[in-house]
């Protein structure tokens, strides 16, 4: 099939040409205000966040890497505390937990899901000595944090989830954000709302924990001079904060389109395995991943038809050479390994065309058959 053009894995700028006109009235009027640093945009965005995500508190940071930094900081942990998470993740879900001198320790993935398995986290925890399990909603599926808190079974355990990758999904009707004791979002631009650069935000129901998240995003001050903690400089700045908000008022009709997106794909179901949300699962396909045969044969002829794509992720966290000291080795997690082996990301955004989806089906179809 000839084409006169390639399909991008995510076109940022189809989603920009949308709002254009609102955007940069919205980008010209933060650069008249003189306010670049928290202000009114930034606390108004904080509210509507909140809102959304049906939490009483959020917080606008850095990016998403630090919301998880700050986050975990926030439960103020004895030093080199023990810490679980998932190891097929991006890897600021574990260098996080390094950063802050605790020991990251891992459990295995559902092979169906991509998110940690419930009965491998209870077989885990059973270590008393396990203080933060990091939950992560895979691709835009959320985790099933009701099942994980019964795992766990320990009500002194805190569980942060890492909603980086799925905002606007729900689990049993909730919102990403509002299933954990305290939860992180990313802002990167190819996120299911994404600023024009870094950002991220921390949101919970603990107003405790969400003050310290405040002090600690502005140099551990309260007030200013008076420094609590040694804090970081990770603030969400009041650009990023007033596009934000105009996105945030249609992400869950961009959220909707994406879905429209996966349902299409449903025809590749005949070659490859793809996401199977359980029905009390919303998912929000941040990204559309397929576990495939003979993954990077297919990637090669993605790449001859134009197609983008994207292996997320190519090597697990337990076996990246500066986690060698943890002590594990190839066979620890076998299904986050095989993961690795299989999983491959097709173009999802929610601009994405008929014509262009059909580009990719019959790509992919073609291949196999």
């Amino acid at each position: 099939m000839n084409r006169r053009g390639n399909v991008p894995l995510v076109d940022l700028a189809a989603a920009h040409r949308e709002n254009a006109a609102v955007l940069e009235d919205a980008a010209v009027k933060v650069l008249r205000s003189g306010r670049y640093i928290l202000g009114p945009e930034v606390e108004a965005f904080e509210e509507e966040l909140a809102a959304y995500a049906g939490v009483d508190q959020a917080v606008g940071v850095a990016s998403g890497s630090d919301a998880l930094l700050l986050a975990l900081k926030s439960l103020d942990l004895p030093p080199a505390s023990t810490v679980l998470t998932s190891p097929f993740t991006f890897f600021a879900t574990a260098s996080c937990i390094v950063r802050l001198g605790h020991r990251p320790v891992f459990a295995d993935i559902d092979p169906v899901g991509f998110n940690l398995d419930i009965a491998r986290v209870a077989k885990a925890v059973a270590d008393e000595e396990v203080r933060v399990v990091i939950g992560v909603d895979l691709y835009g599926d959320p985790l099933d944090y009701d099942a994980l808190r019964e795992a766990v079974g320990r009500p002194e355990v805190k569980i942060i989830e890492d909603a980086a990758q799925s905002f606007g999904a729900e689990l049993r009707k909730r919102k990403a954000g509002s299933l954990a004791d305290i939860a992180t979002f990313s802002f990167f631009p190819a996120k299911n709302l994404g600023a024009a650069g870094d950002g991220g935000a921390v949101v919970t129901d603990d107003p405790g924990l969400a003050e310290r998240v405040r002090i600690l995003r502005a140099h551990g001050v309260r007030p200013k001079y008076h420094h609590h903690y040694v804090g970081y400089n990770s603030r969400l700045d009041p650009l990023q904060a007033a596009l934000l908000r105009i996105k945030l008022a249609k992400v869950d009709d961009d959220v909707r389109r994406r879905r429209r997106v996966a349902e299409r794909y449903a025809l590749l179901a005949e070659v490859a395995e793809l996401p199977r949300p359980l029905p009390d699962h919303y998912h929000s396909y941040n990204y559309f991943v397929i576990a495939a045969p003979r993954r990077d044969e297919l990637a090669r002829c993605l790449k001859d038809a134009g197609v983008g794509h994207a292996v997320y992720y190519p090597r697990p966290l337990h076996l990246q050479p500066c986690f060698a000291g943890l002590g594990y080795h190839e066979g620890s997690f076998p299904e986050a390994e095989a993961a690795c082996e299989r999983a491959i990301a097709l173009p999802m955004y929610p601009q994405l065309n008929e014509d262009d989806q059909n580009h990719v089906i019959e790509t992919v179809l073609r291949f196999y058959r």
